[in-house]
């Protein structure tokens, strides 16, 4: 009979947009997870408005490796866990969050100023030579077409999917 308390581990996500902390939740996840024994859980304390679908998208993926183990993984919220931040949310078997916490959703954006019209107004016109059609679609030196932007389209919800 195993009479040993069970264990919670203990972690914090300060996210930001870059998700600079993924080699620190990395090398945490590698820590709990050597010590870890069958029954032990993992609470992490999650603040994020979300950021880089690459950077995020590791840092569930560092969650997952819990799940893997077969331990119990919670995530508390007491402020924002919005887009990447909930994405991470998601691996989680149960959310906590405060009454006034701002959870989900997820989604990509893409922005890029465009000038075209003023360096034609200007008389400069920007020459880019690519090899592909769709090497470069949009960018800030050259007139947007409607295939341009369906294709940004896709390509945004073909990673959001």
């Amino acid at each position: 009979e195993d009479d040993r308390r069970k264990s919670i581990f203990v972690t914090r996500f300060p996210g930001d947009v870059q998700a600079s902390q993924l080699d620190d939740l990395r090398e945490e996840a590698t820590a709990i997870i050597r010590s870890a024994q069958p029954g032990d859980e993992v609470l992490m304390v999650l603040e994020s408005g979300g950021g880089t679908v690459t950077g995020y998208g590791l840092a569930a993926g560092q969650l997952k490796r819990f799940k893997e183990k077969g331990m119990k993984l919670t995530i508390c919220v007491e402020q924002v866990a919005a887009s990447g931040g909930y994405m991470m949310c998601c691996v989680a078997d149960r959310i906590v969050a405060s009454p006034f916490a701002v959870l989900g959703s997820i989604g990509v954006i893409s922005d890029i100023p465009n000038v075209y019209e003023r360096l034609k107004k200007e008389g400069i016109e920007f020459q880019t030579i690519t090899a592909g059609k769709y090497k470069r679609t949009i960018t800030p030196t050259k007139k947007i077409t409607k295939e341009d932007v369906e294709k940004s389209k896709d390509d945004i919800n073909d990673i959001l999917q």
